[in-house]
């Protein structure tokens, strides 16, 4: 049981990955592979993290790690949807302004944070994983 902590995480990162992969591919054909990465739903920061500290609560029952867990999951969370947010909102500001002048510089990437609906379904995401892993 001890290895399911460590393997919650890589399970929950590559079904989060798989499945925002598939959702952009239907959504945006010809652009599935440039959308890899930050943003997008699900959120894969939040999937992660909810299903490593949901299988802890489930497994360990809720004690002063689950606790930290929770803390972090919010930090998270808020990160998501505000300052990563900010950050995209930034580069797109400074894609249209700045360096469309320069031509020299490569666009910054502007997809960086999350909408609600993008963490709330990595959260979802990441408490059936969780539930899933400790079923097994």
């Amino acid at each position: 049981m001890a290895y399911k902590y460590a393997l919650v995480p890589v399970i929950a990162w590559f079904a989060a990955g798989t499945l925002k992969f598939i959702i952009n591919f239907i959504r945006f054909p010809g652009q599935a592979v440039q959308l890899i990465g930050n943003g997008g739903f699900p959120s894969t920061h939040t999937t992660v993290m909810s299903s490593t500290v949901f299988f802890i609560g489930l497994a360990d029952g809720v004690g002063p790690v689950f606790g930290l867990g929770v803390a972090i999951l919010m930090i998270t969370i808020i990160d998501a949807l505000g300052i990563r947010r900010a950050v995209g909102k930034h580069a797109s500001a400074i894609n249209q302004h700045i360096l469309p002048k320069n031509g020299t510089q490569p666009l910054l990437r502007e997809r960086q944070g999350h909408q609600p609906v993008e963490v709330l379904g990595g959260l979802m995401l990441g408490v059936i994983i969780a539930y899933i892993l400790n079923k097994i």
